[in-house]
């Protein structure tokens, strides 16, 4: 007979094999293992995660029938992005996917073997990545995103297009991001050149939102330029609902704060920079070397304009200006 304690040393024995027992049986992963380093929140990536999945089942990667996908995510936090990156080289995935700038390159620090497709705000020569943009070298290829020096100039003409008696805007940034600080040498030959002064306001940490925003609205700023980088474009739903509360027009990168509130936006169309890096994904998968496969450009820009938020903000958006747009949310 066996006693009450010895059964129960005997059942707890035979639970905490469990774990054990149960990693031990799990499957190997499905091949190839695309490992993918976003630096944004799942929620806040949803949109570009799933045309990346789409466009790989387009060639043929069904994530969890042929292929396995092994994403982790940043949560707007540039930091992080290196211990996940070595995280993910551990798993010695067939490519990598690295979706921003600090991901590039703590991708490329951590493995110089795995093929690595990126999203580089930076350019890729200047930063190190790359040897050329038409013939990479070594193990990294993908999208410079913002090659166009000209892209900060552009928003900055089309504030003033909508904001009247526009002469001083604030820039919104983490300078800690190498994507926003791009915007840093480029905004003052912008400005000059259509005689508006700015002031740039940082911001770390999109929970201490409301201590820039009293800065803000003390500068006397008229709209804000808004960086693109993962620490805003994460929190894009606090920005935008602080640029409301201080009655500013603003300019961002990307749709998703468009969509998210903010008056308008000027950039790459995100999904398709997912959707191209998936070809390069595709490409490497096939054979073919990332050090002879050419950095590329974005495909497309556009220009979404939100005109609830206009309205809310007493701008009427000339009609000239609405024909310039893709897109406008009513």
């Amino acid at each position: 007979m066996i006693r009450r304690r010895d059964f129960i040393t005997l059942v707890g024995g035979v639970a905490a094999a469990w774990p054990l027992a149960a990693r031990a049986q799990q499957p190997a992963p499905l091949r190839p293992l695309i490992g993918v380093l976003s630096p944004l929140s799942a929620a806040a990536a949803a949109r570009q995660i799933a045309a990346f999945r789409s466009a790989l089942r387009d060639l043929g990667y069904v994530d969890g029938r042929n292929a396995t996908l092994e994403l982790r995510y940043g949560g707007g936090t540039p930091e992080r992005m290196a211990p996940l990156a070595i995280e993910l080289a551990a798993l010695k995935p067939d490519v990598l996917f690295a979706a921003s700038s600090p991901g590039a390159l703590a991708a490329q620090a951590a493995t110089r073997t795995i093929p690595i497709v990126i999203v580089a705000s930076e350019n890729p020569v200047a930063s190190g990545i790359a040897s050329t943009i038409a013939k990479p070298g070594g193990n990294v290829t993908g999208t410079w995103i913002l090659g166009d020096d000209a892209l900060v100039g552009k928003r900055v003409e089309l504030l003033k297009l909508v904001v009247p008696g526009l002469v001083r805007i604030g820039l919104l940034i983490n300078p800690d991001d190498p994507t926003d600080a791009l915007n840093i040498p480029r905004l003052p030959v912008a400005a000059r050149a259509l005689d508006i002064d700015f002031q740039v306001f940082e911001v770390r940490d999109v929970a201490k939102l409301d201590a820039v925003a009293a800065k803000v609205a003390g500068a006397g700023v008229q709209a804000l330029l808004v960086g693109q980088g993962a620490t805003l474009n994460s929190g894009r739903a606090e920005v935008t609902a602080m640029a409301a509360r201080l009655q500013l027009p603003a300019i961002y990168g990307f749709r998703d704060f468009a969509d998210a509130g903010g008056l308008m936006s000027y950039g790459p169309n995100l999904p398709d920079i997912y959707r191209q890096s998936a070809r390069l994904v595709g490409r490497i998968l096939k054979g073919e070397r990332p050090a002879d496969l050419p950095i590329e450009l974005p495909t497309r820009y556009e220009l979404i304009v939100n005109l609830k938020t206009a309205k809310a903000l007493g701008l009427v958006i000339p009609d000239s200006f609405v024909l310039l747009t893709d897109e406008v949310i009513e």
